[in-house]
């Protein structure tokens, strides 16, 4: 439904679509040509037709990440949000990617992935997530060590049964006891949806009805090939997909 390739420009690059608004990028080496490096940076879209939808069912959204811990603040990859002059609060739109990168940036080269999502398909806000942590580590999730490295984030969500997994370079490594959330499709509340790589859908990255949390900060780190399926991929498609851009195909 839409892919950001980042080699040299910000644009959408099925339909062609450019930023609205976008501050501390530039472009660097990728997993495959170029890549997107902010610093305390973010881009924010206009609607994109394909992605202006009201029930999404099942998704899928893949990206390629390399960030650092900084020992305060969360880091969001990529949201899919109500409008800017609609959207109250960080994680009422569809799809949260965050990276818990408040942990202590000297002593631990965990990544700790934290995807959300919020649906509307019972007319009220239902919220669910999942993480690579919590519980008993290697048992009821996989650790993923990769801090400043290249790592491949996958957050997956099957309509079909209601559940929501974490893949990071090609395998599952979210919390087995998080996966179901009986939620059924997403769907949002209208059409309008906008998406936002590297930032909080807050009014720092202009939406104005939602205010900054002292959690939220900037992204710091690249981004490269994003990609957003409107169906669950299988495990087998999530890890060719990763073997695939890997060795830049």
């Amino acid at each position: 439904m839409a892919h950001w390739s980042f080699d040299g420009s910000l644009n959408e690059s099925i339909s062609n679509t450019a930023p609205i608004t976008s501050t501390g990028t530039s472009f660097g080496t990728g997993v495959k040509g170029q890549a997107l490096t902010l610093a305390n940076g973010y881009a924010l879209y206009p609607v994109i037709s394909k992605l202006n939808l009201t029930n999404f069912g099942s998704i899928t959204v893949s990206a390629w990440v390399k960030v650092d811990n900084n020992g305060s603040t969360a880091s969001n990859v990529f949201s899919l949000t109500q409008g800017t002059a609609t959207q109250t609060d960080w994680n009422t739109g569809l799809v949260n990617m965050l990276i818990e990168t408040g942990h202590p940036k000297s002593t631990d080269d965990t990544l700790v992935l934290h995807p959300s999502y919020g649906t509307y398909n019972t007319g009220s806000l239902q919220l669910g997530d999942n993480i690579n942590d919590y519980g008993v580590r290697e048992t009821d999730f996989k650790t993923v060590h990769g801090t400043n490295q290249w790592v491949h984030y996958v957050m997956r969500y099957n309509a079909a049964d209601s559940t929501i997994d974490v893949f990071a370079n090609g395998i599952v490594v979210s919390n087995k006891n998080f996966r179901k959330r009986n939620t059924g499709p997403l769907t949002l509340p209208s059409t309008g949806a906008q998406a936002l790589i590297g930032g909080f859908a807050n009014a720092n990255t202009g939406f104005a009805l939602s205010p900054v949390q002292g959690f939220e900060g900037p992204f710091n780190g690249s981004i490269d090939e994003l990609r957003f399926y409107n169906t669950a991929l299988s495990d087998a498609d999530i890890s060719s997909l990763y073997q695939l851009e890997l060795a830049g195909r």
